[in-house]
């Protein structure tokens, strides 16, 4: 696919898919967010691709939000269609069976916190900035905001940043546990390829197996997640991978996992 808004790289299994309107501060305006969902499904389906990289343009913004001029003119049927369209992207980044890092340069507000909350893996500059403004505009998150932050950081922080409206630094980002990393803004670039690098390496049906598990297992019982865990455990024992790996421990050399 050919893209208007965004830019799109493969180099050793990571792809690293940029939002280009800098002039806008890569405000998610609709044809972006298309753009966007549209390069998501090719990537998922691509087997040379097995971490995916999302970040901004330029060093002020991952993404600074929803494109507000377009939000103003909407019909409240409008609203909840591009609420919805939103909230299915982001649903399909986080369920994704391959690593999603978000490479945060800047400012991460409303919708682009959303998409940060998204991804599986956060990496932040010390300049970046992270908040839910919406009240400020009369408007509430509607791209999933209210439902990730509170199973990060639980319901007390979360109503903080969404009532508040006041974005936070990415120090206090990371002692609340939404980004895993913070690193000076020249070395986001390297840090992100250090975390990516052994990921697109990995066994691909390990890594599935470890999402799926993490992920869904969350939102399910105890008993249910065990069994869950167990059914892809045996899934990766089933696979050429696992000899190859389990042979390589054995034989203490670095094993080349093919995904077969």
């Amino acid at each position: 696919m050919s893209f208007e808004n965004l830019s799109v790289v493969t180099r050793g299994g990571v792809h690293t898919i940029t939002i280009k309107r800098p002039a806008k501060l890569n405000a998610l305006n609709r044809q972006t967010l298309q753009e966007l969902y549209g390069a998501i499904i090719d990537a998922s389906g691509d087997d040379k691709v097995r971490v995916i990289v999302l970040t901004g343009a330029g060093d002020k913004a991952f993404v600074a939000g929803a494109d507000i001029g377009e939000i103003r003119e909407q019909t409240p049927l409008e609203a909840r269609r591009f609420s919805q369209f939103g909230q299915d992207l982001m649903s399909m980044i986080q369920s994704l069976n391959k690593p999603v890092i978000a490479a945060i340069n800047g400012y991460a507000l409303g919708g682009g916190m959303e998409l940060a909350l998204a991804c599986h893996l956060r990496i932040a500059s010390r300049n970046a900035r992270f908040g839910l403004p919406e009240i400020k505009l009369g408007i509430m998150p509607g791209f999933g905001g209210t439902q990730r932050l509170v199973r990060l950081v639980g319901s007390t922080l979360a109503l903080e940043m969404a009532l508040g409206g006041e974005p936070i630094s990415a120090e206090r980002a990371f002692a609340l546990g939404l980004v895993n990393q913070v690193v000076e803004a020249e070395e986001l670039n390297e840090a992100v390829q250090s975390m990516a690098a052994p990921l697109a390496r990995a066994a691909p049906e390990s890594v599935r197996g470890i999402l799926q598990a993490t992920l869904q297992g969350a939102e399910i019982n105890l008993e249910a997640g065990l069994a869950l865990e167990t059914a892809r455990f045996a899934l990766c024992c089933a696979t050429e991978d696992m000899q190859e790996g389990t042979s390589a421990f054995l034989e203490k050399r670095q094993p080349e996992f093919t995904g077969r």
